[in-house]
């Protein structure tokens, strides 16, 4: 099944794109903030938001790392 079809799926693939955008800015800022709009816009904000609510994207990341585990 397809990550668009289902809702954890889609989660995770969001997930992990706030924290890889958000790691990549940390690494190299000029990378992620010279496409501040367009569809390359959306790296830009997903590493935004992973600054801007790391405390709860990190624990969006541990419970769906213990939902993975369970599962």
């Amino acid at each position: 099944m397809s990550a668009l079809f289902n809702f954890q799926s889609l989660l995770l693939v969001i997930l992990l794109l706030i924290c890889t955008c958000t790691y990549v800015r940390a690494l190299f800022p000029s990378l992620i903030d010279r496409n501040k709009t367009g569809f390359l816009g959306l790296f830009f904000m997903s590493a935004r938001i992973g600054e801007r609510l790391s405390p709860y994207v990190s624990l969006a990341c541990l419970i769906m790392a213990g939902a993975m585990l369970i599962q």
